[in-house]
């Protein structure tokens, strides 16, 4: 890999790193989050529609999602790769400010690049076409922006590259909230690269910065009125009850210990965790790997240019503005109340902290080791992490995607075709990167493959999540549902509702009272159990000749969750002796359920069919497997004995007492 990349071929260097972080699973990652609501406006309503999505909500990223959502199709494979030209962007840009800033210091620019561009505790480079827009191009701008500052001050005609950094400016601060404290890096930049005393270089940096300081007010009164007083509300946060000053300073140090010094060894922690699975193995093994061809690169380089570094940099700067590049980066999340939590998708409010993170880190290494070369390895060990980590993120992602494909499928087999104006409701889905309103864009897109600009015929709502509020006041009949999704509705009402649900090790299943589902259930939360008697399977269309096929995912082999959705199916028609085939076919092949409620159709099927022994068997074998199911299989029995015609009650009371099952 070393001799792949000559010396002087710096942007290859980046090329390289970037793939190698995020491009290794880039076939097998997909849409997550808010990507499936804006990849289904894309396809369904055009990339106009983005301008009034975002008229309530950030008006000016509206312009944003229309150019790339113009030129990129709603495929994730397309997002995925854009993102990772993106990252390359990214990196090449720092690259360039820092070479802008500090034109004497080329491996300190070049390091601080490489540690932006893998910084670890941005996890949601997967998450593309929602981040690529909402916050990375904000970003670059920015970038380049600062660039172009410090381009104007060593440019015999300054005047244009300071109206280009305004315009970056501008471009960069507005469409997102994320980078509002970010100027004051600027700022301290400024003051760091002029000579003089401290007032002098104060009035020097004051005479350079006073146009950036004027935009920068400019968006603080936009924002002031766009939190105070327009209709911006995306956030359901309760702030901490600490006193302010308590709060904010434990939240300072939080920022301060997680962007600087905990997110480079994150990937340890996780790794060792959970070692020895393949994804931890194969995780430590590529920062070995980055760590070998890395140094010697990074030697070879500070070689070259070792001379050149007279006066030695100073590293106290470096680590005063990485301090308060976090703070800054921290400061619109800590204004909102929003938690700065690693490895889920609030650590998304990192990517303001990049820069002072990455700088922070460089200034320690900087200060506390003197030899060259063990700086030099500390540095390339950093990097390797750092791509690790992405790494050991993107696994993530594909198991997400992975789960997505799974769910969306069992909800084909279970429900080939939807009435429209159906509710599903549940409690949660068992997958960390989507919510209910990201559910709901796919379904959408399944189920109604053919939509015209109308109002949204399906929604998805977590009880646990909207029950109580304005959506879902009351899990009652006949209550009017109304949710904006961006600029359509969706109307309907409980009385037109499906309860699904999924554990999170087993198949996906619509619950349905007619069967007991909520005695068979009511170890599960109350918002979930409550909401059973709403659930009305007769709105799945069983006989349709277009039945739902899941965009973007190949059908997976047809195992347990197959068989038991097609058994659901027969159970629903009545169709005892067609549930009985499934489930011999299921058995003779080698497949059983790891959740052991998922045998209660076929138990019931068996009993029903005459089939006394298998059922009774089964029935046993559940309770050996968990002594929790008793509840739910005298259910089972109950409805079995309810339903059986002719002269086998007496041994369903007799199989039904041999259960202790309560009277």
């Amino acid at each position: 890999m070393l001799k792949l990349i000559p010396k002087k071929s710096t942007p290859l260097l980046f090329a390289v790193v970037t793939v190698v972080a995020y491009g290794l699973l880039l076939p097998l990652t997909g849409f997550y989050w808010d990507d499936w609501p804006f990849a289904w406006i894309a396809n369904f309503l055009g990339p106009a529609e983005f301008n009034p999505a975002f008229a309530p909500f950030r008006p000016f990223l509206g312009p944003i999602f229309y150019f790339t959502t113009s030129l990129i199709p709603p495929v994730p494979i397309y997002w995925q790769s854009f993102a990772l030209v993106i990252r390359f962007i990214i990196g090449l840009s720092a690259w360039w400010m820092f070479k802008q800033i500090w034109p004497a210091q080329p491996r300190i620019g070049l390091i601080a690049a490489l540690l932006i561009l893998v910084f670890p505790g941005y996890s949601q480079h997967w998450v593309a076409l929602t981040h690529i827009n909402q916050e990375l191009i904000p970003f670059i701008f920015y970038l380049l922006s600062f660039g172009f500052t410090f381009k104007a001050l060593r440019a015999e005609k300054p005047l244009p590259y300071s109206v280009i950094a305004l315009l970056l400016q501008l471009c960069g601060i507005f469409p997102t909230e994320y980078f509002f404290g970010l100027e004051g890096l600027r700022f301290l930049f400024l003051l760091s690269i002029f000579q003089g005393n401290s007032i002098e270089r104060y009035k020097k940096t004051m005479k350079v910065w006073w146009p950036y300081l004027t935009v920068w007010m400019l968006n603080a009164a936009w924002l002031i009125y766009y939190y105070k007083f327009g209709p911006y509300n995306s956030y359901e946060v309760t702030v901490a009850q600490s006193p302010k000053l308590v709060y904010f300073l434990t939240e300072a140090l939080d920022a301060l210990w997680k962007a600087g010094f905990y997110t480079w060894a994150q990937v340890l922690v996780l790794t060792f965790r959970s070692l020895p699975a393949p994804a931890s193995l194969l995780t430590l093994g590529l920062i070995a790997i980055s760590l070998a061809w890395l140094t010697p690169y990074l030697l070879r380089f500070a070689q070259t240019e070792e001379s050149k570094e007279r006066p030695r940099f100073a590293s106290i700067s470096l680590i005063l503005i990485g301090v308060m590049g976090i703070l800054l980066g921290r400061l619109p999340s800590l204004a909102a109340g929003l938690p700065l939590t690693l490895q889920s998708s609030f650590d998304r409010l990192m990517v303001s902290m990049m820069i002072g993170g990455s700088l922070l880190t460089l200034g320690m290494v900087e200060l506390l080791i003197k030899n060259q070369r063990i700086k030099i390895c500390v540095f390339a060990l950093l990097i390797s992490l750092g791509i690790g980590q992405q790494f050991f993120n993107a696994n993530i992602f594909r198991r997400d995607w992975e789960k997505q494909g799974e769910i969306y499928w069992q909800m084909a087999w279970r429900m080939p075709a939807l009435e429209p104006n159906t509710v599903l409701f549940t409690h949660q889905m068992p997958i960390d990167y989507e919510t209910d309103l990201s559910f709901t864009a796919p379904i959408n897109w399944i189920y109604a493959p053919r939509y015209t600009r109308s109002d949204l015929p399906y929604i998805l709502l977590y009880t646990e999540k909207r029950l109580g509020g304005a959506t879902l006041p009351a899990l009652e009949p006949d209550i009017e549902i109304t949710y904006p999704y961006r600029t359509v509705n969706f109307r309907s009402s409980t009385s037109n509702a499906l309860v699904i649900y999924m554990p999170q090790n087993g198949c996906l299943r619509v619950l349905d009272p007619a069967r007991g589902d909520e005695e068979i259930y009511a170890n599960l939360p109350d918002e979930l159990t409550k909401a059973i008697p709403l659930s009305n399977p007769a709105r799945i269309i069983l006989d349709t000749d277009t039945p739902a096929a899941p965009i973007f995912f190949t059908e997976p082999a047809h195992e347990w969750c197959y068989f038991f959705a097609k058994a659901e199916i027969a159970r629903q028609t009545g169709n005892s002796k067609g549930v009985v085939s499934l489930g011999n076919e299921a058995i003779s092949s080698g497949f059983k359920p790891e959740d052991q409620n998922e045998w209660f159709v076929f138990i019931e099927a068996y009993a029903l069919t005459g089939d006394f022994k298998t059922a009774e068997d089964l029935s046993i074998a559940v309770l050996a497997e968990d002594a929790r199911m008793r509840r739910g299989l005298c259910t089972v029995w109950k409805q079995v004995l309810a339903n059986r015609s002719g002269g086998s009650a007496g041994l369903i009371e007799s199989i039904i007492l041999s259960f202790k099952c309560n009277p």
